[in-house]
């Protein structure tokens, strides 16, 4: 089994003093780091739009193909709405353990924003990935998922700016030429930013493992890099931030059943009912997996209270290699160490600069010409 790490933590009040030592930036984000911070202490709503949101993630991922095939867009190559079956695993299989559910966060910029601002470069015919606007299910099909979604994204880009404006500090020393509080304002003014809602489907006991499933020999072996549920991958974007994964099982919870309106999520949007949540992976080898700078690969585990904040590419190249992106991965609950069916339900924010922000001063690329060639090399359209 790989080594369980502790991530750097700083608290939230820290963060907004402007009191976390640099020396703690560098333990965090420097060469030899895991390139993960947690952060400690956060917004007391932060709690309930956790458990809302992710509960919704068990009851999207099992709505009717019907109702799901409403929220795909295969022109936006499926990085809007619904996409399940558009990616391939680490051995080429086509990934069908998981579902995402993508949506803009320029809402967080102008709440009339749909999708990214478009520029010159690019627009909505030739950068559609980007320059689309949202897919929301219908509040008769999953009452109260919108507004819950855009809460808990904008909590998250809150504290990301604060993450982001610590970096600042540090990079500001240490690099010559950061231009003053350069990620803070491509983290708070940015429509670009994507999130990416995701539910790990419970494995179906009952079929022959996927070839990607991991031995009993090669689970309890030294060399962990199984990364079967999410194939190892860095993150594009600058910095994202991450909640703690909500496992249910759906075998005594059944998000197939409508459950009960409760108290509104905002006035006048009643939700559904947050699902019961386990109190730890029934498979402790489950979670996420980083492959630290020294190359060892450690499992993460990200309490439930806190977020956590990776770095990406784009930061890698805006720092000049100071802050290294993170090579991650994922594994889900073994059924054969389940009693039950365990789904796994997390969201990822992605902070990424506005399209027309260069992220190579060198070479004067930009964000938007960098992620199109992500997506073209990263996504399987069939």
């Amino acid at each position: 089994m790989a080594p369980i790490a502790k991530a750097v933590t700083v608290s939230l009040q820290d963060l907004k003093n402007g009191t976390v030592p640099s020396e703690t930036l560098y333990e965090a984000f420097g060469p030899d780091s895991l390139g993960i911070l947690v952060v400690k202490d956060v917004p007391p709503e932060f709690a309930g739009l956790r458990r809302h949101l992710l509960s919704y993630s068990s009851y999207l991922g099992n709505l009717p193909k019907s109702e799901l095939d409403k929220l795909e867009n295969e022109k936006a190559k499926y990085l809007t709405g619904w996409s399940l079956g558009k990616e391939t695993l680490k051995n080429g299989q086509v990934d069908t353990l998981k579902g995402s559910f993508y949506a803009n966060c320029a809402f967080y910029v102008d709440p009339k924003l749909l999708c990214a601002v478009p520029t010159e470069q690019f627009n909505p015919d030739n950068f559609p990935e980007y320059l689309s606007p949202n897919i929301w299910p219908g509040e008769g099909t999953l009452p109260g998922f919108k507004e819950t979604f855009e809460g808990l994204c904008r909590l998250i880009i809150d504290v990301a700016v604060l993450v982001a404006k610590a970096c600042d500090r540090f990079a500001e020393k240490e690099i010559a030429g950061y231009p003053s509080g350069y990620l803070e304002r491509v983290v708070s003014t940015s429509t670009t930013t994507k999130a990416r809602l995701l539910h790990y489907f419970p494995e179906d006991p009952s079929k022959e493992p996927a070839p990607v499933a991991m031995s009993d020999a090669a689970a309890n072996s030294n060399d962990p890099d199984e990364d079967d549920w999410c194939a190892t991958h860095l993150d594009h974007g600058c910095l994202t931030g991450l909640t703690s994964a909500m496992f249910v099982d759906e075998s005594k919870s059944s998000p197939l059943v409508a459950a009960p309106e409760v108290e509104p999520a905002s006035p006048g949007q009643p939700h559904l009912a947050p699902l019961p949540e386990l109190d730890i992976s029934p498979d402790p080898a489950s979670g996420l997996y980083i492959k630290s700078r020294t190359g060892q690969t450690v499992h993460v585990k990200i309490p439930r209270d806190c977020i956590a904040f990776q770095t990406g590419e784009a930061l890698e190249r805006i720092t000049g290699g100071k802050f290294k992106a993170v090579p991650h991965f994922v594994r889900g609950a073994r059924a054969a160490l389940c009693d039950g069916r365990i789904a796994r339900n997390t969201l990822a924010v992605f902070t990424q600069p506005n399209l027309e922000e260069e992220v190579d001063m060198e070479q004067h690329i930009t964000f938007g010409e960098f992620a199109r060639g992500i997506v073209t090399k990263n996504t399987v359209v069939p």
